[in-house]
């Protein structure tokens, strides 16, 4: 079989690690989707990703409270306001990909470099949770780790580097991932619950 030259383009993580130093959860995903469906700076900026409507939900009440009024976007501001407050850290499971499809499918990533825990947890000394929002995102974090694989919803406890530590895996936030809104966020809410952050 013939195999032609190709330029394979390895993309790196656009964004730092969001890592206030109170924060009690990190939550990783796996990697941005491509720029052209960022509406903000930061993270989960798709507009048809649903995690800051499940967090909108859970402690506010309302799936739209972290959109701009009259804009098609999030509001990086109060996003970045309210998760320094909660405690909550944000980064992903890979530091460089191939997008063998150029979509923001994980299905069609290759993960090149994945993430520096070591390096992410030293500066979250507080962090106690970790919860991962897809399925390649669980599966890299495992990789790295060696902890027994949760179910969606569910958590698994494990040490790492001399730190107790427990994985949570909860439903990705994406669309593509068929359940409704309010069932994702009853998922989030039990894990919220659990940490004592809700």
């Amino acid at each position: 079989m013939e195999i032609k030259n190709q330029h394979i383009e390895v993309e790196k993580h656009p964004l730092e690690p969001f890592l206030p130093v109170n924060a009690k959860l990190l939550m990783l995903g796996s990697f941005p989707p491509p720029r052209a469906r960022w509406s903000m700076e930061f993270y989960y900026p798709n507009l048809q990703n649903d995690m800051w409507r499940i967090y909108g939900v859970l402690f506010f009440g309302d799936k739209d409270y972290f959109l701009e009024k009259g804009k098609k976007a999030f509001s990086r501001e109060r996003l970045v306001a309210f998760l320094e407050e909660t405690g909550v850290a944000l980064f992903d499971t890979a530091m460089e990909v191939i997008r063998q499809r150029g979509n923001a499918s994980d299905q069609f990533l290759e993960i090149v470099t994945p993430v520096d825990l070591d390096a992410v947890l030293k500066r979250i000394p507080e962090c106690k949770a970790i919860v991962t929002t897809g399925q390649k995102a669980t599966d890299t974090l495992l990789a790295l780790v060696g902890a027994e694989a949760p179910k969606v919803g569910g958590f698994s406890d494990f040490g790492y580097k001399g730190r107790a530590l427990r994985l949570y895996r909860m439903p990705s936030s994406s669309r593509a991932y068929p359940k409704p809104l309010e069932d994702k966020a009853a998922e989030y809410r039990v894990m919220f619950h659990d940490l004592g952050m809700l």
